[in-house]
């Protein structure tokens, strides 16, 4: 997977959870196998993953054939205090901004 790092130990700025809501935001359609190898995660930590998001009501699914189309509801408040009125959708634009980011710069070396 191109511009995937490394497996890396040790502590990180954002959480699995805040990982795989992301991949969801930007395929809604994705597949856990594909989130799984992008956020270099277990299928089955995605799975659980996927399981709380659900139950706390940040994500929900529907089944099309053999897939699955996700719904995230971007006005939900983040959970830590430390975040308190901050949305779902203010954190994904953060993380939607530095994509891109990053993203212009791989084309600009590829040119």
């Amino acid at each position: 997977m191109v511009g995937v790092p490394d497996s890396y130990v040790g502590w990180t700025f954002l959480t699995n959870h805040a990982r795989v809501l992301a991949s969801i935001a930007d395929d809604h359609s994705v597949r856990i196998r594909d989130i799984a190898a992008r956020c270099r995660l277990t299928e089955r930590a995605v799975q659980k993953i996927i399981a709380d998001l659900e139950q706390e009501g940040y994500l929900s699914h529907t089944r099309e054939g053999r897939s699955n189309m996700y719904r995230i509801e971007p006005d939900k408040v983040l959970r830590h205090p430390a975040e308190a009125g901050l949305s779902v959708a203010s954190l994904l634009s953060l993380l939607v901004q530095d994509e891109d980011r990053r993203a212009g710069r791989v084309q600009q070396a590829q040119q």
